[in-house]
């Protein structure tokens, strides 16, 4: 019978209680240094690693001077430098390619399908069909790199050398676009003109306090495109490295055909995006003047077709896509580059500033490793001159020495010269050694010596050190500058708000929770609904119904008020929990809603009441305005928390509630209304001590049944305590 097998003892690993903060400095902190560090944010040379080491792949295999080369020899001897597996790898060629057109200035001369920035659709070919070089710009990122210019540093596995960073004579962190997410912060480069940069860098060394918009309108994209020009918010940017560009498609009207050509779209964006949301717009009936859209992208460019109905007016339907569609978009700037090793959120001076630093350095570096060679060759020179005098000495030294180790040394003893100018000599070929020969050679010696004496000027002269960059600056604006592709439109106007005539107008039922959320609903929608949807621990604050030109005001804690339409909604169903208005009117961080106000035609007053008891009537006229104003700040007073707001066509009476169980009844009609926005109001209630203002209704909706008990007939009035009849909760639907 077969012996039974014997069962081997499980033994498991220990387990090792850590507190979560060490576990997170052991383990997630090195992995978040990592990806900020070696991954996801550009440095100064304006170059992830990613990128660096791919372009200085090329570079080693001879790439800037010699043919294409399959995409996928490249890849693969990247990889000794980047392990990171040979999709990863591709993905960043392909955006650096002149076929992708992402780059104003692409660093990879392409051949083969790459797809295209400005389509997401457009898929770039296998490498094994591809091929490759270096860019003739990439010599101005190369330039001095094998002078010693930068530090050159081991690979992942330390059997080979790669620089830190690539020595760029121009600012190439400003001319080529770049974004990156790390982990807790991220960075997002826009693009400026080559030739602007370089002017704006120069201007900047001969004088700090040159103005940067002079010579730096704005950014440049590789996409074309307008710029929609606003000083305020370009300074801003330039000052703190964070904000966004304006940009807009560029069109043309076709009469004969009654269409529209769009060219040229922001660089945000893509031809499949900007057509679906045509598509959806169409469909919805916002968009009603469209016969057909279509993409006509071939190789001459980018062309998106519409065929407008006849009548159409196409400067007014541009207007309407521009507001509606991807066609105009935003470009938001996160200028956050490492500088010795540490993320930095910075303007374009700071940026330029930081350059000009680290390329001085680099320049030091090359000519002192210049210095260093000439001098070399100097010391030799000297040695081979000191033979001069007599060369028959040196022959017959050389002749009569019977060992060859002994060679060196005789040749040093006979000439009082060092080692290394005795082997040189030592070296010389037979034919060599004749005075003609020599004669040429040590000729070199006092030029060799002006060139190491004006090396040393320039490198202890940093007024010569500043003339050496701008001069490669010009040369590189001059080789390679080229006129701008995106135009910057000074005199820009905002889109129009829509006019009442494109907006649909029918009947809807809006919903409002108390966390925020916005429902818009129609009549046919809301009959065929069930329940209300709310997220958790969410509820109705109030409903209404209006139309869908309905306009209101939003009213938060930071004393702002944010305009909106009910037409910038989608129509939603009672399933849905609608739209989040914190996100979709754009709030600050951590700025709450505090109320919400249907202005109708702006006749009316709103009515604001504080915790202080004060109430302010202000007429609605003051939040009307000409220009299409999103946000107004210094809404209301902030000298007491706003409790309730409400808008009314004329006079009511009212009901105010405090803390400590009293209520008071008064009629509107006994405030003043008040001119300024922000006024402070008068008192309604007076309130005892630790006691505020929790409530104010209309009288019609509070439930009070004893109303001559409440009612007074000045203000402020101290009201009298809440019988148990009147305070009876109603379940009812608030308007406002």
């Amino acid at each position: 019978m077969a012996k039974k097998k014997e069962e081997k003892a499980i033994h498991y690993a220990p387990i090792v209680y850590q507190p979560i903060t060490e576990t997170i400095e052991k383990n997630y902190m090195p992995y978040v240094m990592s990806v900020i560090v070696s991954r996801a944010i550009p440095e100064i040379d304006g170059l992830k690693p990613a990128h660096r080491k791919l372009l200085y792949t090329m570079y080693k295999m001879g790439l800037l001077t010699g043919p294409r080369t399959k995409s996928a020899n490249i890849v693969g001897q990247t990889m000794r430098l980047n392990p990171h597996g040979d999709a990863s790898i591709y993905e960043t060629m392909v955006r650096l390619t002149r076929g992708n057109a992402t780059l104003l200035h692409p660093l990879v001369d392409s051949k083969g399908s790459f797809g295209k920035q400005y389509s997401s659709d457009m898929k770039y070919a296998a490498a094994r069909y591809t091929e490759c070089k270096l860019d003739p710009i990439c010599a101005e990122l190369f330039g001095g790199i094998d002078k010693n210019a930068v530090d050159m540093v081991d690979n992942y596995d330390a059997t080979m050398k790669e620089p830190a960073l690539l020595p760029t004579t121009f600012p190439n962190v400003l001319v080529s676009a770049n974004q990156g997410i790390a982990v807790g912060m991220a960075s997002n480069i826009c693009s400026f003109n080559l030739r602007e940069v370089c002017d704006t860098a120069i201007a900047l060394m001969k004088n700090p306090d040159h103005d940067i918009l002079e010579t730096l309108p704005g950014p440049d994209f590789s996409t074309g495109g307008e710029l929609l020009f606003d000083e305020a918010a370009t300074r801003e940017i330039y000052a703190t490295g964070r904000g966004s560009f304006r940009l807009r498609a560029k069109w043309r009207y076709v009469k004969d055909g009654n269409l529209i050509e769009i060219t040229e779209i922001p660089y945000t964006t893509a031809t499949e995006v900007i057509m679906d949301k045509v598509a959806e717009l169409i469909k919805a009936g916002k968009i009603k003047e469209i016969a057909d859209m279509r993409d006509e992208t071939d190789l001459g460019g980018l062309k998106l077709t519409i065929d407008l109905k006849r009548g159409v007016d196409p400067e007014k339907l541009m207007q309407k896509l521009f507001r509606l569609t991807p066609l105009q978009d935003s470009f938001p700037c996160n200028f956050n580059i490492l500088i010795a090793g540490m993320p930095r959120v910075m303007g374009v001076g700071e940026i330029l500033d930081e350059w000009t630093a680290w390329r001085t350095d680099c320049v030091k570096r090359r000519i002192f490793f210049q210095i260093q060679k000439k001098e070399d060759r100097l010391h030799l020179l000297k040695g081979l001159e000191r033979i001069l005098l007599d060369i028959d000495k040196a022959i017959a030294i050389i002749r009569e020495t019977e060992l060859e180790n002994e060679v060196v040394p005789n040749l040093m003893i006979g000439f009082g010269i060092d080692e290394i100018q005795a082997n040189y000599v030592a070296e010389i070929k037979l034919r060599n050694i004749n005075k003609e020969y020599i004669l040429k050679q040590t000729r070199a010696i006092d030029d060799l010596e002006g060139e190491i004496a004006d090396l040393r000027d320039t490198l202890n002269s940093p007024r010569k050190l500043k003339n050496v960059i701008i001069k490669e600056l010009q040369a590189v604006a001059d080789k390679f500058g080229q006129p701008r592709r995106t135009e910057i439109l000074y005199d820009a106007q905002e889109t129009a708000p829509e006019e009442e005539d494109d907006v649909p107008d029918y009947g809807v039922t809006v919903f409002v929770s108390k966390e925020g959320y916005l429902k818009k609903m129609t009549a046919q929608s809301l009959r065929m609904s069930g329940e209300q949807k709310f997220k958790e621990g969410d509820s109705l604050s109030f409903s209404r119904e209006t139309t869908n030109r309905a306009e209101f005001l939003v009213f938060t804690d930071r004393y702002q008020c944010y305009k909106s339409r009910l037409s910038d909604f989608d129509d939603g169903k009672a399933s849905q929990l609608g739209d989040y208005l914190p996100q979709k009117l754009g709030f600050e961080p951590g700025e709450n809603l505090v109320a919400l106000v249907f202005c109708g035609d702006y006749k009316g007053f709103i009515l604001f009441f504080f915790e202080n008891g004060k109430a302010a009537k202000v007429p609605l006229s003051a939040y009307e305005t000409k220009t299409n104003r999103k946000k107004l700040t210094g809404a209301y007073s902030d000298k007491s928390p706003l409790i309730k707001a409400m808008a009314l066509d004329a006079d009511e009476q009212m009901v105010v509630y405090s803390t400590d169980g009293r209520a008071a009844i008064f009629s509107t009609a006994q405030l003043l209304p008040k001119t300024t926005r922000n006024t402070q109001g008068v008192a309604v209630m007076t309130l005892k001590k630790k006691a505020t203002l929790r409530d104010a209704v209309l009288l019609t909706q509070s439930g009070i049944v004893n109303e001559s008990r409440y009612r007074t007939k000045t203000i402020p009035s101290a009201g009298a305590v809440l019988k148990e009849e009147d305070s009876v909760e109603k379940q009812q639907t608030f308007e406002v």
